[in-house]
């Protein structure tokens, strides 16, 4: 995928389940797992052509994914100013 497809992760509500997600540094793609609050970490599994492979996947925490890595922009609705 592009880069211009991807933005920086700025706030941890843009971290949803199912969210693409790319290394600033390599050009693997991830999907965006649940949250382990006993972990304190996001589950990430790697992807290959769309398919989410469950079997690997990589624990990482919200200062890790702020810092080196980034999202796929999503379509946001903004309200039309009167």
């Amino acid at each position: 995928m592009k880069n211009n497809n991807f933005e920086n992760i700025l706030d941890a509500y843009q971290l949803v389940a199912g969210a693409k997600i790319k290394g600033k540094q390599q050009d693997e793609i991830f999907e965006l797992g649940t949250y382990d609050a006993i972990k304190r970490g996001y589950t990430l599994y790697p992807l290959d052509h769309g398919v989410r492979y469950d079997d690997f996947s990589v624990l990482v925490s919200e200062r890790e994914l702020k810092n080196n890595f980034m999202i796929e922009s999503g379509k946001v609705n903004t309200a039309i100013a009167a």
